[in-house]
């Protein structure tokens, strides 16, 4: 799994690079307002790992059943999709965005950085689109390690290449925007020349294809939490913009960003791992595997407590060193991001379990439980409590609302892993009744 994980570690750098130029060379109010587009930006960009996520994992069952040419099939098909789909989108957002950037709370000062940045990324929807879904789809090829390649050259030029535009050419925002465009491009486009070169010696391949519209259904279903969660993530990051320019203003907003930041690094440890594994457990339970699945179930649930402590201290620790890099020329401002980032990110004391159940139902090819799962862990019980919280305790509200609502999903994760346990066979007394020989401790 440790490539997937490298790979979305990297990939993640994107945006915080970005940020990192753009506050210390464009100001806070550039700052601001690329925090402020970008949730929106994202959630688009999210459908391509809906296509990834649930069509690698429908690839990797359709392997394991032993039918490669139906799962070529679906493969070239959902490439296709995104590519189409990435392009429609892209047109309408670019007219849209000036209007979106309103809607989205940016006053007059924040509004055309806001309008600016999200127009550049826009453009390059579809090779976001690509760069997203092949992620998962490395993995399904038993080839990770390209994906990983791939992810750093793209981290690497998306630092030069803001150190260029931004640092040496002084283009600020745009040059920011730019870098990140260019570096997104390069994860679409190489992988799409790869799968359909003679060079490919992976077992997944192009091939001519039809439109299945049942395996399509099937692929975004099976992928929607994975779309749900990413899509939640920005929608509660949009939440989050809008009540803070309601209590604190701009600041508060690039409080936020920094607190974004740092949240999409660690949550890529948790989204890379689960992007693996969701492989593996797809094709133990397509090849009936129960045993071997809940193995995987309990190795996993160590790997997530584990990091999940060492992250949230890293993060308790680090946290002034990290705000001084990115706001220190302004104290008060970076005093505000210590102040709420030593909150929020108890959470991932958390998080990496309820990421893991969405994950979970998705490989077992049951879209619906695993939506429902990230639909109710964000956008009922966070999107609900940063509105709630702080009504009732004031600014701080919003910064604990992230804790109260991974609590309650943990509750509800926990319940839905044990409840569909005989169901899909992985519970222990399932396996010893299957089994009795075998040892399920």
């Amino acid at each position: 799994m440790a490539p997937m994980v490298l790979m979305m570690l990297v990939t993640s750098v994107y945006t915080v690079v970005d940020g990192l130029f753009v506050s210390n060379f464009a100001g806070s109010d550039a700052f601001a307002g690329m925090n402020l587009i970008w949730p929106a930006v994202g959630i688009v960009g999210a459908l391509g790992l809906m296509i990834g996520s649930g069509g690698s994992a429908l690839v990797s069952k359709t392997f394991g059943e032993g039918d490669p040419e139906r799962a070529n099939r679906i493969f070239s098909m959902l490439v296709i999709l995104t590519i189409v789909g990435g392009s429609v989108i892209a047109v309408l957002m670019y007219m849209l965005m000036p209007s979106l950037t309103l809607a989205l709370g940016a006053d007059e000062v924040l509004a055309p950085y806001a309008t600016q940045y999200g127009r550049i990324l826009i453009v390059i929807l579809p090779f976001y689109m690509l760069n997203m879904a092949f992620q998962p789809f490395f993995m399904a090829a038993e080839y990770p390690h390209f994906g990983t390649v791939i992810s750093i050259a793209c981290g690497v030029s998306n630092m030069l290449l803001d150190a260029l535009f931004v640092a040496v050419f002084k283009w600020g925002l745009a040059g920011a925007a730019l870098a990140t465009a260019i570096s997104l491009s390069v994860g679409g486009v190489v992988p799409l020349w790869y799968f359909s070169s003679r060079r490919n010696r992976t077992h997944l391949k192009f091939v001519l294809c039809g439109f299945d519209w049942k395996s399509i259904g099937k692929s975004c279903v099976n992928g929607m939490s994975e779309f749900v969660g990413n899509i939640a993530m920005n929608v509660i990051g949009i939440c989050y913009n809008w009540q803070l320019m309601r209590f604190i203003g701009a600041d508060g907003v690039s409080a936020y960003g920094i607190i974004w930041y740092i949240g999409f690094l660690f949550a890529a440890v948790f989204i890379g791992y689960n992007m693996g594994i969701t492989q593996v457990i797809a094709y133990n339970f397509g090849a009936g595997n129960r045993y071997e699945m809940r193995s995987l179930l309990k190795k996993s649930l160590v790997f997530i407590s584990f990091f999940g402590l060492v992250m949230t201290v890293a993060a308790e620790v680090f946290i002034p060193t990290v705000a001084g890099v990115f706001v220190g020329y302004d104290e008060s401002l970076c005093s505000l991001a210590v102040h709420a980032a030593r909150i929020y990110m108890f959470s991932f004391l958390i998080c990496g379990f309820n990421m893991f159940t969405s994950a979970w139902f998705t490989a077992l090819n049951n879209g619906m439980v695993s939506a429902v799962a990230a639909f109710v862990r964000t956008l009922v019980f966070e999107l609900s409590v940063v509105f709630i919280l702080p009504a009732i305790v004031g600014i701080d509200g919003i910064w604990y609302s992230v804790n109260v609502a991974e609590v309650l999903a943990l509750i509800l994760s926990a319940a839905l892993i044990m409840a569909f346990g005989r169901r899909y066979g992985y519970s222990k007394a399932s396996i010893e009744k299957e089994n009795p020989s075998q040892n399920t401790l």
